[in-house]
């Protein structure tokens, strides 16, 4: 009787000491980790708009809806519940929809349509002349282009001093161990959920945020980011 109390105390005692352990290891443990790449540097600001919206001293998901916004209806719909309601607590966050003039009545509509769900004050509509639109984007790095009504599924993020941040190695680690070409990811298409979910919500607005939460802590090491810029000079 006296062995199997015994026992049952051991049992308790591992069971309260070891979450324990496990919280104190993760608090002293240096938590690693690689910022996100610098793709393009000197993006191109927003030409001048009523709201005073820029990206400078902002962190930024800019996109292109075009003409006919409300024919891009899903793709504002994924970015708003997939990455939106996730990094909207952040400081200086915000998404940016950079649209034609005469696209105003139909923009007005569809975000008005999101409002329904939830009130999006870091969701700004900027308005601007064709020519302005296509120099901004034309600054971004990006595979994708413009269509006729100067809109693109595609969105990137810039970050508060005007870098493009993506990937510049985008392969998996099965990729990598069988030495698979590299391939950079530049934006992220709002039409594939799994791409707004997994790469961009999940893990790079996560990192980015931590990187200027490092910094403002003191806590950032910019070595990594040495790295960064070796591997983008091995992939021009």
């Amino acid at each position: 009787m006296e062995l199997s109390s015994r026992k049952r105390n051991i049992v308790l005692s591992i069971l309260f000491f070891l979450p324990v352990a496990f919280i104190l290891v993760m608090l002293l443990s240096k938590d690693n980790y690689n910022p996100l790449d610098i793709v393009n540097e000197s993006v191109l600001e927003l030409p001048a708009n009523k709201d005073n919206v820029q990206l400078k001293d902002h962190i930024t998901i800019l996109s292109f809806l075009g003409m006919k916004p409300m024919e891009n209806s899903t793709a504002a719909f994924n970015l708003k519940e997939l990455v939106y309601d996730r990094s909207k607590g952040f400081k200086t966050f915000q998404v940016v929809m950079l649209l034609p003039h005469d696209a105003k009545s139909e923009a007005e509509e569809l975000l008005k349509e999101i409002k329904s769900y939830e009130d999006l004050r870091f969701w700004y509509l900027v308005y601007a002349d064709d020519s302005d639109i296509k120099l901004v984007f034309n600054s971004l790095k990006s595979e994708a282009t413009l269509d006729e009504n100067l809109s693109t599924s595609m969105v990137f993020i810039v970050d508060r001093d005007l870098n493009q941040r993506g990937r510049l190695d985008d392969r998996t680690e099965n990729e990598i161990e069988a030495n698979k070409p590299l391939y950079s990811l530049y934006s992220y298409d709002c039409v594939e959920v799994a791409e707004l979910k997994n790469k961009m919500a999940a893990e790079d607005m996560r990192v980015l945020f931590k990187e200027y939460r490092d910094k403002r802590k003191g806590d950032f090491d910019d070595s990594s980011q040495r790295r960064s810029k070796d591997l983008k000079q091995s992939n021009e």
